[in-house]
C-alpha cells in the first residue's frame, strides 16, 4: 500500500487493521522527530500486536516489530508523544487525542450496527420471543424445525440444516416421519437431533390417540382419520394396522400387525382374530396404507378382508371397516360398500 509521506493528508500509520489519522497538522518531519516518532510509536502499539509501519510514497517506509508486552499498569494513558512532535502548546493526552480523532469520533461497535448481536444466542432468543408473544401460527414450517434443533444444538445456526431438511424431504411433516436410520444418514443430523425430531413426533401422535380414546370411535371418525394419516401415511413401506375394540367401540389397542414392502403386505386373518381373543374385543378396525398415494384398493386388499370378515364372525366379532390411508386422503371399504 502506498500513501503519502506523514506529513501529509495520505499519511497514516497502521496496526493489524488500526488507524492513527490527521497527523498533517504537526507539519513536516524532521530526522530527529522521525526518529522521536519511532520511540513513542513502540510505546504506544505496545501489547497490541502486529506490526505498525509508517508509510511512505512508493511502499517504501519504516516497520516497527511487535513491542514487548507492557509493564504491569502501564497502558497508553502513561506513553507519551515526543515533545517535538506536538502542537506547541498541545499535552501529551492532547496530542494523542488529536492523532485519533477520526477513530474517537467514530461510535462503538455495539452502537454503530443496526443489530448489536448477530450471533445464534440473539436471533434464538428473537425466535423464541416470536413463538411465545404472537403464538406457533407466526412460524413458518422452517422456523418450527429450526427451534426443534435448538434442543440438540445448544449453539450454532441450524436455519440452513432446517430448509434442507424440508427440500429434501419435502415437507415438515415429512421430516418427522422419516425413518430414523434415514435420519441419522443425513448431514448434518446427529443421534441427538434424531431423537428430538422423533420425540416430537411421538407426543403429537400421543396426543391425538388420547382424543381418539375419549370416546367410541365410530364417534370420533374425523379424529380417527387424522390419527391414522398422521400416524401412516408417510410410511415408505406398507404397513399393517388393526383397531380392536370394546363392546362400547372403545378403543382398546391399536397395533402394527405386518410391515411390509412398498405394494404388499402379508396379513394372516387367524393372527388377527386370535389377537382379538385375547384382548377380548368385540369389533375391529383394519387400516393399511399405500405409499404410492394412491388410496384405490387392489384384489388382494379386497379378498384378505372377505377373509378376515368370515372368520370374525365365527367368534361373533364385527369388522366395522377396512380403511387405506394414502397421501392426503382415505378409503373406506364399508362406505364402498365393499363390507
Amino acid at each position: 500500500m502506498a500513501t503519502g509521506p506523514v506529513g501529509t493528508p495520505g499519511g497514516r500509520l497502521t496496526n493489524s487493521g488500526f488507524s492513527l489519522r490527521n497527523f498533517s497538522r504537526y507539519g513536516k518531519v524532521s530526522p530527529a522527530q522521525d526518529e522521536g516518532l519511532t520511540v513513542w510509536l513502540r510505546k504506544l502499539f505496545d501489547g497490541r500486536g502486529g506490526t505498525a509501519e509508517v508509510m511512505r510514497p512508493g511502499g517504501g517506509g519504516r516497520r516497527f516489530p511487535e513491542a514487548a508486552s507492557p509493564r504491569p499498569g502501564q497502558g497508553l494513558a502513561e506513553t507519551s508523544c515526543p515533545a517535538d512532535f506536538r502542537r506547541p502548546g498541545a499535552s501529551p493526552a492532547t496530542a494523542m487525542a488529536e492523532g485519533t480523532a477520526t477513530a474517537a469520533a467514530e461510535p462503538p461497535l455495539s452502537t454503530a450496527l443496526p443489530f448489536p448481536s448477530t450471533g445464534p444466542h440473539g436471533h434464538r432468543a428473537r425466535m423464541r420471543d416470536k413463538l411465545l408473544e404472537r403464538g406457533p401460527e407466526a412460524l413458518a414450517d422452517y422456523e418450527l424445525l429450526e427451534m426443534l434443533l435448538f434442543l440438540a444444538m445448544p449453539k450454532g445456526d441450524t436455519k440452513p440444516l432446517a430448509k434442507a431438511l424440508i427440500n429434501r424431504f419435502g415437507s415438515f411433516g415429512n421430516v418427522l416421519a422419516t425413518p430414523t436410520r434415514t435420519l441419522l444418514e443425513t448431514r448434518g443430523l446427529g443421534p441427538h437431533s434424531v431423537a428430538a425430531l422423533k420425540l416430537v413426533q411421538a407426543s403429537a401422535l400421543r396426543m391425538m390417540r388420547a382424543e381418539v380414546l375419549e370416546q367410541p370411535v365410530l364417534n370420533n371418525w374425523d379424529r380417527l382419520m387424522d390419527y391414522l394419516t398422521a400416524a401412516i401415511a408417510r410410511e415408505k413401506v406398507e404397513q399393517f394396522r388393526v383397531l380392536y375394540l370394546d363392546t362400547r367401540n372403545r378403543l382398546i389397542a391399536d397395533e402394527a400387525q405386518a410391515r411390509g414392502t412398498v405394494n404388499h403386505t402379508p396379513v394372516y386373518p387367524r393372527e388377527v382374530v386370535k389377537r382379538a381373543l385375547e384382548l377380548h374385543a368385540t369389533a375391529l378396525i383394519m387400516v393399511h396404507n399405500h405409499p404410492s398415494g394412491d388410496t384405490k384398493p387392489s384384489g388382494p386388499d379386497i379378498a384378505m378382508t372377505r377373509e378376515v370378515k368370515q372368520a370374525a364372525a365365527i367368534f361373533s366379532i364385527a369388522l366395522h371397516d377396512h380403511i387405506i390411508i394414502g397421501h392426503g386422503g382415505w378409503f373406506s371399504f364399508r362406505d364402498a360398500g365393499l363390507l
